[in-house]
Parts: C-alpha cells; sequence; structure tokens
C-alpha cells in the first residue's frame, strides 16, 4: 500500500473522472499510431488495477524494465495534456494564457498587429479578474512590440504602456509583500504553535508591524485587499485575538460576496475564508451566529453555479464537517452530535486519497472529545488511540499534546486505572520533548500523577483545589487556549456537582446567552 500512495501516475489516472477517461482515450486515440502505443496499454492496465504494482505490469509484457520509467513520464504529460484540454478544467486563467501564447506565436511570424489585438483583450480581460500578474506580463510583451516602432501607433501609446505597467507593478509589489507575510504567519503557527508569553507576543508584533507595507487600501483592488485580511487575519490568530479574527475573517468573506465572480475564480480562497469565519465565531461561543454563518455557506457551495472539481469538493467536505461537528461543542450538546461520527467516517473512505492526514488525525480528535464530552469513555480513548499509535504522523505539536491529557483524563473516567502509570510515563516522555508547556497541561499531569495516593472520600476536595489553581488561568491571554482543545474546568466542575460534563457546558452556556 505504501507504493501506491508513493506512485503518481498511479494516483493520476485514479482521480480521473469517466468522462476524463474517454476524453483522454479519443485524445490518444485521434492518431492511429497512438491505438496500440505502450503507454496507452499501459493506462488501461492502471486503470483496472486496485494497487500499483510494478512486478505486475513488468509481467504483462507491455514494457521492459529498462523502458517503465520512460512510458510512464509520458503518460503522465499526455494526461495532463488531456485535462487542459478538457472544458472542466478551463476558466478565466487558462483562457489568459491561451491568449497570451496565441498572441506570442503571432508576434514570432511577424503578425504584429493580429498580436497587439489579442494581447489588448487579454489585458482587459486580466485586468477585471485580477490577474495582474497576467497582466503585467502582457504589458511587457506590448512594449516588445512597441519598441521595435513596427506598428507606428498613437504617439501616446508608449506613456499609456510605461503608466500601466508602473501602476500594475506596484500593486504586484504590495500583493507579493503581503502575500508573504501572510505564508510566514501561518508558517509561525505550524511551527511554534500559537503565542505562550509576553516576550512572544512582543517578536511577532515588531515582525509584523515591520513587514506591513503601508498603503491606500481604497486604492488596492480585490487581491491586494484579500492578503491584506489574511494577513491581520494569521497575525490576529497567532496573538489569540479571536474577535479580531471574526472581524478580518468576514471581511475577507465579505470580499467575496461582493465580487461574487472571484468566487468561481478563486474557490479555495473562499472556502478557506468561510473556515477561519466559522473558526473565529466558534471560538467566541456565539452559537447563532454560527448556525447562520454555517447555513449560509452550505447554500453558497451546493449552489449549481459553484465549482465542483476534486480538490474543491474535498476542502467542502473538509470544512462542512469540521463545523458540523464544531456547533455541538458551543453549548455542549455532545450527545445530540454523536450520530455524525459514523456518517463522517464512512464519507471519509472516498476522500482517503484527498484528504492528509493530519487533518483526519483532527477529526479523530473532534470524535473522541465528543465522545468524552458524552460520557462515552472507551469510545473516546478508541479515537485518540489512533492519533497516539501513529508514529509517522506530522500533526501540530499541540493538538498532539491534548490528545495524550485527554487520554489520561479517560482513562481515569472509565476507571481504567491499571494504565495509569505506564501511561503517566509515555505522556511525561513525550511532553518533555516540547518547547514549552501550558501551565494548565502541567497542572493535570501533577494532578492525575498523585491520583493513585488519594483516598476515595478526598476526591472531592482536591477536584476542588485543582479548580482554584486552573480558574486563575481561565481568561489568561497565553493559557486560555488550552480549555478550547480540552474544557478541563468544566470536567473538574461536573465531577463537583456531579453533572454530567455536557450538562455542564450547556447550563454555562445559557447562563451566558439568556
Amino acid at each position: 500500500m505504501t507504493k501506491e500512495q508513493k506512485d503518481n501516475l498511479f494516483l493520476l489516472v485514479k482521480s480521473l473522472t469517466k468522462s476524463e477517461k474517454r476524453q483522454f482515450k479519443l485524445y490518444v486515440g485521434r492518431l492511429g499510431v497512438n491505438s496500440d502505443s505502450k503507454f496507452l496499454k499501459l493506462f488501461n492496465l492502471l486503470d483496472k488495477a486496485q494497487v500499483y504494482d510494478e512486478t505486475a505490469i513488468l509481467k504483462s509484457g507491455i514494457v521492459k524494465k529498462q523502458q517503465i520509467a520512460n512510458v510512464k513520464a509520458h503518460l503522465y504529460k499526455q494526461i495532463l495534456v488531456s485535462l487542459k484540454l478538457n472544458p472542466s478544467h478551463q476558466n478565466i486563467r487558462s483562457q489568459i494564457r491561451e491568449q497570451l501564447d496565441f498572441a506570442s506565436i503571432l508576434y514570432h511570424k511577424g503578425l504584429y498587429k493580429q498580436s497587439l489585438k489579442i494581447l489588448d483583450k487579454a489585458k482587459e480581460l486580466a485586468i477585471v479578474n485580477e490577474e495582474k500578474n497576467a497582466a503585467f506580463e502582457i504589458i511587457e510583451l506590448e512594449k516588445v512590440i512597441e519598441s521595435q516602432y513596427i506598428t507606428r501607433s498613437i504617439s501616446t501609446r508608449a506613456d499609456e504602456l510605461a503608466t500601466q505597467a508602473k501602476e500594475i507593478s506596484a500593486l504586484n509589489l504590495i500583493a507579493s509583500k503581503l502575500s508573504n507575510l501572510s505564508l510566514q504567519l501561518y508558517s509561525i503557527i505550524l511551527k511554534t504553535g500559537y503565542v505562550k508569553n509576553e516576550e512572544e507576543s512582543r517578536l511577532v508584533t515588531e515582525y509584523f508591524n515591520k513587514r506591513i507595507p503601508k498603503f491606500d487600501l481604497t486604492k488596492t483592488g480585490f487581491r491586494e485587499k484579500l492578503w491584506f485580511y489574511k494577513a491581520h487575519l494569521w497575525y490576529s490568530f497567532l496573538l489569540q485575538d479571536f474577535l479580531n479574527c471574526y472581524k478580518y475573517a468576514s471581511k475577507w468573506v465579505d470580499l467575496f460576496y461582493q465580487n461574487p465572480s472571484m468566487i468561481n475564480l478563486n474557490p479555495v480562497f473562499f472556502l478557506k475564508g468561510n473556515n477561519y469565519l466559522l473558526e473565529a465565531i466558534y471560538f467566541i461561543r456565539n452559537k447563532p451566529k454560527f448556525i447562520e454563518k454555517l447555513n449560509e455557506f452550505k447554500v453558497t457551495v451546493a449552489s449549481d453555479g459553484f465549482p465542483k472539481d476534486e480538490n474543491v469538493a474535498s476542502l467542502v467536505f473538509l470544512y462542512t464537517n469540521f463545523h458540523n461537528i464544531n456547533q455541538y461543542f458551543i453549548d455542549g450538546s455532545f450527545s445530540e452530535g454523536l450520530a455524525l461520527i459514523p456518517q463522517i467516517e464512512k464519507e471519509l473512505i472516498p476522500y482517503s486519497n484527498k484528504i492528509d492526514a493530519h487533518h483526519k488525525m483532527v477529526f479523530y480528535y473532534k470524535f473522541a472529545s465528543m465522545h468524552f464530552g458524552a460520557g462515552n469513555n472507551k469510545e473516546c480513548i478508541k479515537y485518540l488511540d489512533k492519533i497516539i499509535s501513529n508514529k509517522t504522523l506530522s500533526m501540530r505539536e499541540d493538538l498532539l499534546c491534548f490528545s495524550r491529557v485527554l487520554n489520561l483524563v479517560a482513562h481515569y473516567e472509565a476507571g481504567l486505572d491499571y494504565h495509569l502509570e505506564t501511561l503517566l510515563r509515555s505522556t511525561y516522555k513525550f511532553l518533555i520533548k516540547m518547547n514549552e508547556l501550558h501551565e494548565v497541561q502541567k497542572e493535570m499531569i501533577k494532578f492525575i500523577r498523585g491520583l493513585q495516593d488519594i483516598y476515595p472520600q478526598d476526591l472531592k476536595k482536591e477536584f476542588k483545589k485543582l479548580l482554584v489553581v486552573l480558574k486563575q488561568y481561565e481568561d489568561h491571554p497565553y493559557e486560555r487556549r488550552a480549555f478550547l482543545y480540552l474544557d478541563i474546568i468544566s470536567w473538574l466542575e461536573s465531577k463537583i456537582e456531579n453533572k454530567p460534563v455536557g450538562q455542564i457546558i450547556k447550563d454555562k452556556y445559557l447562563a451566558e446567552h439568556t
């Protein structure tokens, strides 16, 4: 199975729809010489195979061992050319690129006026659709043609092109700086997580202020505004400033609704914006607003005009189901959300090659947390084991950490005391490798380690002591995030008041919002 996952050609063949396969065969069959070619035979063999098996390919006699690399490379290229010609993969971007290629061919044939005519239309299309890098490339080719004094154009043409080039170049520079900053901030989150103290907060703020370009936002287009909102969103997430996360995610999503044509041209950015908007609303615990925006999102992605390619479909599945689950966490209605778990697990199967291991594990963590909140501790442990036992997993450090802490609590709750000592040792071993632990994590480990020395009649008193200690971190700017992954305070209150943890969370939510 490992070999299958690593073979790019096999994955590409398996990703093709029936119509794409039919078009590929028509494309290669346009020349009679291809009908019996090695690469077409290899395509048919891979299409029928369930797994990639190079030994079986060689045994089939289609190709010799020394030929296989070249035949595979040729087949891969031919599939991509066929897909490029497929109307379902045509968009504004590809149309502009095609027009630029046509203009370049005409220019090299000496048909300069025809070339300029095509370039002018392509440039207008690029500017209207915010494809300013392509627009700049078009202007540069126009300048090459005009600089040869071949067309004898109007006298103001040179100034007009120079002005256009300067304006678009300036906007491209702004977009480039903003996109670089956005990517760098996202990289910081992946590498080190959210800021953990004042010093980290100061360094991130300095980093952001030093790199954010100064410009008039009202004089920019869709693309520059989008990157501006993205950069501010990641900065806000790093600082755990969820109100500003909500503010900039809202601006991001509203920008698309104000420019509906951009949804079709940039569906991935539209989907990601909605994902971050829903995440921000989840963090500020506003369920009515969350449901409103989730339903708005579902209506848009289900509409006939919304793009339907494989990448978009996998993201729609991912974000819709993450937030379908999150709605039950906001107010502690865990039992109501349990029915989602088998449904999502079943739907995950067709997406096994499209959703990365990290996001699958995030699903498992959410499933585990849902079961824990509903009091199903053994089911919770089952899903956490899928995360903890995966030694090759590349996952955010904070999620790996909380998986282990939740695992300890679930074992204690399930009465599986005989496992606790072993689990504590393995958890310590893992946590000691982390750069810095949250104080909440340290206190939880210390508490669970001492549980075996506490008499049953003294347990409630010890729960109360730990609650007092953890309460001081509930609104702490750098510690409060720990409670978003694992609501330890509500768990402790459930032990003290002898109520289900879901009921505690629900009561607190209703008290705050009624």
